[in-house]
Order: structure tokens, then C-alpha cells, then sequence
């Protein structure tokens, strides 16, 4: 199904804290960028499918190789931890895929407002400007929809247009904030003028109004700046942000110019959002000294769960915890060790996909 049938549509994207039918992650392989780090790599990643599973979310995993994995994931989960009923919320596909940043090449979710039908847009992606190989990742969503598990009549091809999931970030009621600095970055849609491609977000994925964030980088970032990094939208009109940290630190400047944009910021209703701060991890370098793009807006919430990374950093790890359940009162904040994740510039919720209930051929 081609992106026009959405010409007509009333449509709406919807925030990331409602229904979910399930996580979509992707499992790791040799032959990606983990591969001389693949066995923690592989650790990391099935702890966090165990952490999802654990506390009732349905786990969609995509693998190179579906025997190898699941092999890998029973082992894991009745030797290790001692439970086989988690595993039994796990599900694995085989696909062929280059990288496990399912954030960026997942589905997107859209809903028809006047049937309650949803769709999944599969949008283009080019390893975040061409600065990876993406060529198989690209084509997830599509295969997926090939081989029956998306179902073909709620798929949507807007494939034509470069978009990733970590750049988005929606209150499910027609507001978008995102980053100038990403989505009209050249390297992305270089045909598109920015009034086009806010045009199209509106068109494909029902926004109304657009919040353009123009500051706020973290050194390491690998993604020109995606929203998910920097701050994200909650409940009761409330926006969480990276702290701007010690004045000495090199993202101090630019941060606190991000924090004043939010603050001028305004809800639908004109007024200003509830900004609430997220704490800043103490520096994480690699091997060679560089900076990793380490922050707690990378969190991920589900119907019962919010899932926010953790560094090794207990007063951060602790305080970023309890900022978090501060704001959502009615769920568990569980901590997912991400200290492997970073290495690669990527954190939890670049790991993970929610997709929204219906828009799968079977259910899960």
C-alpha cells in the first residue's frame, strides 16, 4: 500500500505511553558493528528482552539466524535466570539486518481517527545521513509485511522519505517535537525545502503543529541530534530534558539554550509546558577517548513499564529513576544496564520499537 492512500485520511500518531501489542528489537550479529565486542553485546541485548518480557510485554525480536537465537534466548533464560515463562512472550523472526537500531528503521504507527484502523508507515532510512550501511536494514518493515506478520492491508511504503523513530516525539494529539538540526538536515531529504517536509509529517503522520527544537547536542551523537537523546514529551502536558550539567562541560552551552527554547514552548491551550529535568551522566569515553552520547531521555515506556538506562552511575542512575517515576505515577521504572549499548552511540529506546495493536497479520 503506497503513502497516497493517506491523502484524505485524518490520521494521528500516537504517544508513545499508550497501547502497545508489543517491543520490537533486533538481535545482534557478528557481522555488525558489535562484532569484537558481540558477546557482551549479545549479553546486553538479552537482558533487556528479558527485562521486557519479565514485566509483560509481548517481545518481537528480528535475528540474522531465527535457530541460532532462540537457541541462544532459552539457554540464557533457563540457565541463567531460571524462567521459561518470560520466554514464552518472545518471538523470533528471521530477517536479515545490518544493525539493531529498530527506533530508526521500525514501523511507524498512525491511526485512523474516524475507524480506530492502524497502519504501519514504513519510512525510508539511509544509516542516519549515509554515515552507515542501512541497505537490509531498509528493508525490515518491508519484509515483514512480506512474510505475513505485518499485515499487507495496514502496511503503508513511504519509503520515498527518509524518517527515523528516535527524531519523533508526539503528545498523540497532533503536536511533534523534534529537531531542526535532524530532520532538515540535508543529508536526509536534500529535495525537500523544510516547509515541504513539514508539509509531509503532516500528511503521512497527522500532525497539526510542529515544535522546532534548533539547540541542544550531546558530543558523540551520532544522529544529527535526534529528539529521543534530548528531552521527550509525557502526560499533563510535561516535557523531560537532559540537564545542561556543569558549566564546564562542553554540551553546558548549548543544553541550556535547548532548556530556554522549551520554556517558550507552548501547549495547544497557549500554555507553557511543565519542564522537568532529567539528571546528565557523568562522561562516558570509549577506548580512544571519545565522548559516548550517554543520557536518560533514551527511555522507553510501555502500558505498564517505563524502561530507563542505566550507567553504572548509582546517585544518576538513582535520581534519574526516581524523576521518572515521579512523572509516571502509575507505572514501574525499571533500570536496563545500557553501558554496552552506548559504546555503539546508541542507548534503550534506540534499541526498541513499541508497535501499536492491530497491525499485525496474527497475533503475537
Amino acid at each position: 500500500m503506497e503513502s497516497r492512500v493517506l491523502e484524505g485520511m485524518r490520521k494521528r500518531m500516537p504517544a508513545e505511553w499508550e497501547d502497545q501489542e508489543a517491543v520490537m528489537v533486533a538481535f545482534p550479529h557478528e557481522d555488525t558493528d558489535w562484532g569484537e565486542i558481540f558477546e557482551e553485546a549479545r549479553e546486553q541485548f538479552t537482558r533487556l528482552i528479558y527485562a521486557l518480557s519479565f514485566y509483560g510485554e509481548r517481545v518481537l525480536v528480528i535475528a540474522r539466524s531465527k535457530a541460532s537465537t532462540e537457541e541462544w534466548l532459552r539457554a540464557w533464560f533457563e540457565n541463567e535466570i531460571g524462567d521459561r515463562r518470560s520466554l514464552e512472550r518472545v518471538t523470533v523472526i528471521e530477517i536479515p539486518i545490518n544493525d539493531t537500531w529498530t527506533r530508526d528503521y521500525g514501523p511507524l504507527s498512525i491511526v485512523d481517527t474516524d475507524t480506530g484502523k492502524p497502519y504501519a508507515c514504513d519510512f525510508g532510512f539511509n544509516g542516519w545521513g549515509l554515515k552507515f550501511e542501512a541497505d537490509l536494514d531498509n528493508e525490515v518493515n518491508h519484509r515483514l509485511m512480506e512474510i505475513g506478520v505485518i499485515d499487507k492491508d495496514k502496511y503503508i511504503d513511504s519509503r520515498d522519505f527518509i524518517l527515523e523513530g528516535g527524531s519523533l516525539e508526539t503528545d498523540g494529539k497532533g503536536t511533534l517535537l523534534t529537531t531542526s538540526e535532524c530532520l532538515l538536515n540535508p543529508n536526509r531529504n536534500p529535495t525537500y525545502s523544510g516547509e515541504e517536509i513539514a508539509g509531509l509529517l503532516r500528511e503521512r503522520l497527522g500532525f497539526s503543529r510542529i515544535l522546532w527544537l534548533d539547540h541542544g547536542h550531546i558530543p558523540g551523537d551520532d544522529t544529527d541530534s535526534h529528539i529521543d537523546t534530548l528531552c521527550r514529551l509525557a502526560p499533563d502536558d510535561i516535557i523531560l530534558y537532559t540537564s545542561s550539567g556543569e558549566e564546564n562541560d562542553p554540551c553546558h552551552k548549548e543544553l541550556e539554550l535547548m532548556r530556554e527554547q522549551l520554556a517558550s514552548f507552548r501547549t495547544p491551550e497557549g500554555k507553557p509546558y511543565h519542564l522537568v529535568e532529567l539528571p546528565l551522566p557523568d562522561t562516558i569515553r570509549d577506548e580512544e577517548g571519545n565522548r559516548l552520547a550517554a543520557t536518560y531521555a533514551n527511555y522507553l515506556v510501555t502500558p505498564r513499564c517505563v524502561y530507563v538506562p542505566s550507567y553504572g552511575q548509582p546517585h544518576k542512575d538513582r535520581l534519574a529513576v526516581m524523576t521518572l517515576q515521579m512523572v509516571y505515577t502509575s507505572r514501574k521504572v525499571v533500570p536496563v544496564n545500557c553501558r554496552t549499548l552506548i559504546t555503539q552511540g546508541g542507548s534503550l529506546h534506540c534499541s526498541t520499537m513499541q508497535l501499536y495493536p492491530g497491525i499485525f497479520k496474527h497475533a503475537l
